[in-house]
């Protein structure tokens, strides 16, 4: 009777460690391959709303992207950034566009702020970081880095990029800059600290990430900082659900959400209305005119 209780003591054991150890795997060892799987079935359901979406349409909407530039402004904020130390005037557009997401991400971190910035344009930013809160959100980001692309000489736009849901709170911000190189948009995104590529290494426009999802064609996320701020399956499942409609405004330049005037275009799937948008958002399901090429570059 002593050796059963002793067979049955030591089986009980086992059994504990067995599954101590099979705890510890899945919590340490196969944590990465778990949450991609959750990461990539979350996507893929995103990824089917994209695609059940009404399909764009040529319109006749009248509105037409211009891309405004003031010089006075544009040297005073080379100057207050010292941009001629970070640019060389033989790298590409791209090249330039990496440095400058890469100086705004290393020094301003994502997080949404307690106390909003009395002044929204590129140098009241960088102060509210060094006074106020040394991290802000992703729409601040976007002003900040486009302000700074622009006195560089890079055509740009933020665009703030939204979910199918209306109770969904949630939308993502983030800078399309024109390569003339390439004649072709590639979004940069300094908040989360990434852009996207195809297997070639060709950045990708908001435009070529949603066709890919909707064609199940592979992208990859290049990280702006070492070590990246997301992984490739959480940035991409984030991506999904906020490329469902855009909106940017119709002039870009300086101080934009200073005096916010001017009108947003907000780009929408036929049949889908978006939803909390003021009086002054012009509609269409014209994606070929939203994301057509800019007429007249800033110089």
């Amino acid at each position: 009777m002593k050796n059963a209780f002793k067979i049955l003591g030591w089986t009980l054991l086992t059994l504990v460690g067995l599954l101590v150890i099979g705890y510890l795997a899945a919590r340490f060892v196969f944590r990465e391959q778990i949450t991609a799987a959750l990461y990539d079935d979350l996507r893929q359901e995103r990824v089917e709303l994209l695609r059940s979406a009404g399909a764009y349409a040529s319109d006749t909407t009248g509105y037409r992207f211009t891309y405004e530039q003031n010089p006075d402004r544009a040297r005073e904020i080379r100057e207050y950034f010292r941009l001629d130390t970070l640019l060389t005037p033989e790298s590409t557009t791209w090249e330039r566009t990496l440095t400058l997401a890469q100086f705004v991400a290393a020094h301003i971190p994502h997080a949404n702020q307690t106390e909003q910035p009395k002044t929204r344009n590129a140098t009241a930013l960088w102060e509210y970081h060094l006074t106020v809160e040394p991290a802000f959100n992703c729409r601040l980001h976007s002003i900040m880095l486009h302000e700074l692309l622009l006195a560089a000489g890079i055509t740009n736009r933020f665009v703030t990029c939204l979910p199918a849901d209306p109770e969904d709170n949630d939308c993502h911000v983030v800078n399309l800059v024109w390569l003339p190189e390439r004649q072709k948009w590639a979004m940069i995104d300094s908040d989360i600290q990434a852009w996207a590529a195809s297997p070639d290494g060709t950045p990708l426009s908001l435009a070529e990430m949603r066709e890919r999802f909707m064609a199940d064609e592979p992208m990859e996320v290049r990280p702006l900082l070492d070590p990246p701020f997301v992984t490739e399956a959480e940035y991409l499942t984030y991506l999904a659900k906020n490329l469902y409609w855009f909106e940017c405004w119709e002039q870009t330049g300086y101080d934009k959400e200073v005096h916010f005037k001017g009108r947003t275009i907000v780009l929408l799937p036929t049949g889908f209305e978006g939803f909390r948008l003021n009086d002054q958002a012009l509609r269409t399901c014209d994606a070929a005119r939203f994301w057509a090429a800019p007429e007249t570059p800033i110089k």
